[in-house]
């Protein structure tokens, strides 16, 4: 069953904030990157490139656990479990450079690398949860 963003977790998912990403590797251990994140509706958007460990990961096994620390207040976080129910090329690029506008206030994403394939992934929370204040 999905789970709601409230208005202040939402908050946290729209501030400068870097989330950590866990995902499954194929021998059950964890893998955690950090990235960049935003959220459209009652979903959690993240954005990373072919080939990468994590996207890999959550094709095989779509699980995946985010944790995002309040910058301004370190004792605040955010934890969110659910599912990743989309990985797409579709609207990565602009999904990049939105959130290098949101991180860098860049227009364009300027790490990219060459004949690099963006994805966007679209996270279903099933737990959302709120820690500190």
């Amino acid at each position: 069953m999905a789970a709601s963003i409230d208005d202040a977790s939402r908050a946290l998912l729209d501030a400068k904030n870097f989330v950590h990403v866990t995902t499954l590797k194929a021998d059950g251990t964890p893998h955690t990157a950090v990235v960049w994140v935003d959220s459209e509706g009652d979903e959690v958007l993240v954005n990373s490139a072919v080939g990468r460990a994590w996207p890999t990961n959550l094709e095989r096994d779509p699980r995946v656990w985010l944790t995002v620390v309040n910058l301004e207040n370190p004792y605040q976080y955010l934890t969110v479990s659910g599912e990743a129910v989309e990985i797409t090329q579709d609207g990565a690029d602009d999904h990049i450079n939105a959130l290098a506008k949101k991180y860098l206030d860049k227009d364009v994403y300027p790490f990219r690398q060459p004949d690099e394939v963006r994805l966007k992934i679209r996270i279903r929370p099933d737990r959302v949860k709120l820690h500190g204040g």
